[in-house]
C-alpha cells in the first residue's frame, strides 16, 4: 500500500494561458518506495476566510459575510474551484503544476472575496482525491487517494492581482442581463458618450462623475 504526502512549493499567475488561471506547484512524495506509474489527480480548492485577520478599513465583504459583528459566525470556508491534472510516473518525489481557473465574474463568491482582500495572504485548503496507478505483485495496482489527503496553504494576494492584471489590465467586468445592456447602450448613444467608463461614471452621480471622468480622460 502506497502513501502520498502533498505540499505546495509555490503559486504564480499563469500569464501565458488562454484564460485566467493560477498555477500551484504541488510537491508529491511517495513514502513507501512504491513506483508510481501515473496519478489522475483531482483537487477541490476552498478559501478559508476565518484563518486570517482583516483591517477595519476593508470593504466589499458585506455581501458575503454580513456586518462585521457577525463575522465570528459567518466567516466559513467556501468553494473556489475544482481542478484536475495527470501526474507522470515517478519514484520517490515529483512536482506537478496544478492550474486553478479564475474569473472576474462578481456573481462568484470567490471573485468578490479575492477582489476585496488586497493585502496579506489568502488562506486556502487543497482537498485532493483521484486514482493512483502503482506497481503491484502481478502488474498494475489501482489505489484511490485517501480522503484525508488535504493540506492548507497561503496564497499571496499579489498572485491574484497579477493574474487579473494579465488578462484585464486596469479593469474588470460585470455581468448584466441583455435588457440592462440594451438600456445602457441606448443611454450611451443618446448622450453621445464614447465609452462605457464614461457612461457608468455619469450614472453613478453623487458628485463622483466629474472627478472620475477627469481621472479617466487623457
Amino acid at each position: 500500500m502506497s502513501a502520498l504526502e502533498f505540499s505546495v512549493s509555490g503559486m504564480e499567475a499563469d500569464v501565458y494561458g488562454a484564460s485566467p488561471a493560477i498555477v500551484a506547484r504541488i510537491h508529491l512524495r511517495e513514502t513507501t518506495g512504491v513506483l508510481v506509474h501515473t496519478i489522475a489527480l483531482r483537487c477541490q480548492v476552498r478559501i478559508e476566510p476565518q484563518r486570517r485577520a482583516y483591517g477595519a478599513d476593508i470593504e466589499g465583504l458585506g455581501d458575503l459575510f454580513g456586518t462585521r459583528r457577525r463575522w465570528s459566525e459567518t466567516l466559513k470556508p467556501f468553494l473556489w474551484a475544482h481542478t484536475a491534472t495527470m501526474v507522470p510516473g515517478f519514484n520517490g518525489e515529483t512536482e506537478v503544476a496544478l492550474s486553478i481557473p479564475c474569473t472576474y465574474d462578481f456573481e462568484v463568491a470567490a471573485t468578490k472575496y479575492l477582489h476585496a482582500v488586497r493585502d496579506g495572504d489568502i488562506p486556502l485548503a487543497l482537498m485532493f482525491s483521484g486514482t493512483m496507478f502503482t506497481r503491484g505483485t502481478t502488474g498494475f495496482q489501482v489505489e484511490q487517494i485517501p480522503w484525508n489527503s488535504d493540506i492548507e496553504c497561503l496564497m499571496p494576494t499579489q498572485v491574484w492581482r497579477d493574474t487579473m492584471d494579465a488578462f484585464f489590465p486596469g479593469g474588470g467586468w460585470i455581468r448584466a442581463s441583455v435588457a440592462t445592456i440594451d438600456a445602457l447602450d441606448r443611454f450611451r448613444t443618446d448622450r453621445g458618450f464614447t465609452s462605457w467608463e464614461e457612461t457608468l461614471t455619469v450614472l453613478l452621480g453623487d458628485g463622483m462623475a466629474p472627478r472620475a471622468l477627469e481621472e479617466t480622460r487623457p
